[in-house]
């Protein structure tokens, strides 16, 4: 198989994950989603309803927010695609687990990036922009804006293909 991975990223309700299931669903048939959010609030549990309701039949979900390394190990020769939406909530998982440790963030992110390139199978991050905007202003968003760059950075090394969804609109940049 020649194994594609795909980043894309952008802002918030920019298209993102919709863009990321199209592209998926013309490129595989034996497909996983990998869902990272958790439903902590009544307008969480209904963009995860909402997200599994657009699916459909077709794709295998498996919910994991913190342990995405362990799942694609796992799961590695088990689909022809594997879908992870979103890693910036895996990010702001692993940080409310390692109580806000960069460091542990940083290596779980890194063991991500070694497991991917020995995946044979396509893959497709999601992952929001969030450093196109002003300074956060406290510590903590700074520190998750910090990781989440140099996440993207390394996801988007890793690809053959990146994505910045504008206003709907995909634009390649890789």
């Amino acid at each position: 198989m020649n194994r594609e991975t795909v980043f894309v990223t952008g802002g918030a309700r920019s298209g993102k994950s919709s863009f990321a299931y199209n592209l998926a669903e013309s490129m595989s048939i034996h497909r996983a989603y990998i869902a990272t959010a958790q439903p902590l609030d009544e307008e969480m549990k209904e963009r995860i309803e909402k997200h599994r309701k657009a699916r459909g039949p077709g794709w295998d979900t498996i919910e994991e927010p913190i342990k995405l390394v362990d799942i694609l190990s796992d799961i590695k020769k088990s689909y022809d695609l594997v879908l992870i939406d979103c890693i910036t909530l895996w990010i702001s998982n692993l940080l409310g687990l390692y109580d806000e440790s960069a460091e542990y963030v940083l290596d779980d992110v890194k063991k991500l990036v070694h497991v991917c390139q020995g995946i044979d199978c396509h893959l497709i991050f999601v992952s929001n922009e969030v450093g196109m905007g002003i300074v956060p202003e406290n510590p903590l968003a700074r520190l998750f804006r910090d990781i989440s760059g140099k996440t993207n950075q390394m996801l988007a090394d890793i690809s053959s293909s990146a994505y910045c969804m504008v206003s709907g609109l995909p634009l390649q940049v890789k």
